[in-house]
């Protein structure tokens, strides 16, 4: 079937019919242009016959030692090339979407993310995929979730669990582990000092809403009543920025993941657990209904990274 675009007037023009105009407009001679076509002759200067008759116009001046264009066949030349090309990228960029390497996704991340995978993961996405747009959005896991039930995002990096209502709608991969670690005012242990839980007990203890990371708030405090330890709750904050900028403030201590001390604040050391503390896991969410090849080209990047990760 030969490619054609259709007039308002409902003449069909086929992009053939430009690629032998073209040839022969810049050969100039219809057996040079015939060759450069891998056609006979006698074919190429009927089709050009043909095309001249639908526009109705005169694309070349014969005579019996050369030929030449018409005015409408100069008007034509740089209007037949601009569309071939513009069909040519049209190809091109089709081609690039169903490959996954061009065309847009919207990501959503705990702020923990930030600290840890979500840089490195980017900045190595973005090398090979440099033609696809990415939209960044920081979210709480529960938000994360509502928005992938309405499809407002492609994926999030979140802190599990994933409630069961959404098992059939989600597909859920663990991207890493951390342990927690202690974020505290700097006066109150020596810089690197390992400290024991039992010496934050006495200091207010600042931590997200169970509503918002309930399987962090659950592990934070799970932690001090396994050594038989009841925390003094002072702050609840939902973004991690602010956990260690209360701490900064002096306002209490944090149990943070182990990679949020890439975070530096004036005031706050961070400071590894002597007992054996909890990890906190950081997964990666989309539907499974969703055919973005962008997406699955991005979960390769993942699967590659992070070889370890498990799929539910």
């Amino acid at each position: 079937m030969s490619t054609s675009i259709t007039d308002p007037m409902s003449n069909s023009l086929e992009l053939r019919q430009l690629r032998y105009f073209i040839a022969v407009a810049e050969e100039l001679h219809f057996g040079k242009a015939a060759t450069r076509l891998n056609m006979t002759q006698p074919p190429l200067s009927q089709a050009i016959q043909a095309f001249e008759a639908e526009l109705g116009v005169a694309l070349f001046i014969r005579t019996t030692r050369q030929i030449s264009l018409t005015p409408a066949g100069i008007a034509l030349l740089p209007e037949a090339k601009k569309l071939l090309l513009q069909v040519q990228n049209l190809r091109q960029l089709v081609q690039r979407a169903a490959a996954g390497t061009q065309g847009h996704l919207s990501l959503a991340f705990v702020s923990i993310a930030d600290y840890s995978i979500l840089p490195p993961t980017l900045r190595t996405f973005r090398h090979s995929h440099a033609d696809v747009s990415i939209e960044l959005r920081e979210a709480t896991s529960d938000i994360q979730l509502e928005a992938l039930e309405k499809a407002d995002i492609d994926a999030g990096f979140l802190i599990p669990p994933i409630p069961e209502k959404f098992h059939a709608l989600l597909h859920y991969q663990k991207i890493l582990t951390e342990p927690l670690i202690l974020a505290a005012p700097e006066h109150l242990f020596p810089a690197g000092a390992v400290v024991k839980l039992e010496q934050c007990v006495n200091q207010s203890l600042i931590l997200f809403p169970r509503k918002i990371a309930p399987a962090l708030h659950d592990a934070i405090l799970g932690f001090f009543h396994e050594y038989g330890l009841t925390p003094d709750i002072g702050q609840e904050a939902i973004q991690m920025q602010t956990i260690v900028g209360l701490v900064s403030a002096g306002m209490g201590i944090a149990l943070v993941p182990q990679s949020v001390s890439n975070l530096q604040r004036p005031g706050v050391s961070y400071h590894a657990l002597a007992n054996s503390a909890p990890a906190v896991e950081i997964g990666f969410a989309w539907r499974k209904d969703n055919p973005s090849a962008v997406l699955h080209s991005f979960l390769q990047l993942l699967n590659q990274k992070y070889a370890d990760s498990s799929q539910s």
